[in-house]
């Protein structure tokens, strides 16, 4: 008879303390328990290293080989291995993977998903966070590398995105004893970053269960629905936080049915990006009429990207090309004249500045006579987005 699937709990989060923290009590909450951490602080010199512990500390490790000079690539690919062998030897109850500080959850999750199949349940995925750093790690603009925390040389993430992406994807949200005082302020900021998030504390008794039962799949099987989980951060479907306002800290929803200028809101995105930490959702640019673009902007950076067509720009019979989810939320927000194709952006941030930003934004639209000069029109208007989205490879 076949062994049964282990169960695997991720635990990422650049807060190191409360990630080290809800191992922890993962470990003493459930015998036989181990934790595997592939340790990429020497990265830079083509070494990984691979712990597994138990409740009691370390028992083990190893050096894992550096492939392209790629450390996610080593983690990647010795991961699933390594748990495989631990579910092979039918000894392990729950298998704890310590993400390192700057990778994010979703990568490796749909690993598993991907290459566990099988032998591997991936049962919870869990940020930890200390809530008395949220302002401080949205607002840092520093690169990883700067703090000695990217990945390899060409990760040229920030603190500030990588943190919000590891907080936005996880369900569950473990807190952590806070490093100093923590203000309602604070847990507003978080609170509105991920809404529909559960948080519990570590030192909580459920916490160790929350972890570990997850969220259910539609179907009953249990587990984590790795494909639900990134269709709430697809530019497409995403599942966008709503207006809220409290103790200071304030969410802004803004949505419109025309197109941006493509010069006037290239020019305009430093002074956007600087006027709330955190930023994101999809946009419409006028040179890109059947284009779907993501924005994704956190500590004063922001990422743009080619998402892929607006529905409006399919024939229906090519709709079934594009995930359910995608199309759901495409329906619901349907314009009899434009179809899917919209503004839709989120702005958060403690004292938000919300009649500034849509201002600004409402002047990157096109004006009336830019709107009904029409399609060849927009073409024509430049492409100043071009070295963002289309770089030279």
């Amino acid at each position: 008879m076949p062994l049964p699937a282990l169960p695997v709990v991720l635990v990422g989060g650049l807060h190191a303390e409360a990630r080290r923290a809800a191992v922890r009590t993962l470990l003493a909450a459930v015998p036989g328990g181990l934790a595997l951490h592939h340790d990429l602080s020497h990265a830079h010199r083509s070494l990984v290293t691979r712990v597994v512990s138990d409740a009691g500390g370390p028992l083990g490790s190893g050096q894992v080989p550096l492939p392209n000079d790629c450390a996610c690539c080593a983690l990647r690919d010795d991961l699933v291995p390594a748990l495989v062998r631990l579910a092979e030897a039918g000894t392990c109850r729950l298998a704890v993977v310590e993400l390192w500080d700057s990778v994010e959850p979703q990568a490796m999750a749909e690993v598993l998903a991907e290459h566990g199949a099988g032998r591997l349940r991936l049962t919870g995925v869990v940020t930890a966070v200390d809530p008395a750093l949220v302002r401080a790690s949205l607002a840092s603009g520093e690169e990883l590398a700067a703090v000695g925390l990217a990945t390899g040389e060409d990760d040229a993430r920030t603190v500030a995105e990588t943190w919000a992406r590891q907080v936005e994807y996880a369900p569950l949200l473990a807190l952590g004893a806070p490093s100093r005082r923590v203000t309602e302020a604070d847990r507003a900021l978080l609170r509105q970053l991920h809404p529909t998030a559960r948080w519990v504390d570590v030192r909580d008794p459920a916490f160790p269960p929350a972890a570990v039962r997850g969220s259910a799949r539609p179907d009953g099987s249990g587990g984590v629905d790795v494909a639900a989980l990134a269709a709430r951060q697809h530019p497409g479907s995403a599942l966008l936080p709503q207006l809220a306002d409290e103790h200071g800290v304030r969410t802004m929803v803004w949505r419109q049915r025309r197109p941006f200028h493509p010069e006037r809101l290239y020019a305009a995105l430093p002074r956007l990006t600087a006027l709330a930490p955190r930023s994101r959702g999809r946009f419409w640019l006028a040179d890109r009429p059947d284009t779907l673009l993501g924005w994704d902007a956190a500590g004063g950076s922001l990422v743009v990207d080619n998402v892929g067509p607006w529905l409006a720009a399919l024939a229906r019979r090519d709709w079934d090309q594009l995930p359910p989810e995608w199309r759901f939320a495409a329906s619901l927000d349907w314009d009899g004249e434009v179809g899917d194709r919209g503004q839709h952006l989120v702005f958060t941030g403690p004292g938000l500045k919300a009649d500034k930003i849509r201002w600004l934004l409402g002047s990157c639209l096109l004006n009336d006579a830019e709107y009904a000069a029409g399609r060849s029109a927009w073409l024509r208007l430049g492409s100043a987005f071009d070295e963002l989205l289309d770089p030279v490879s």
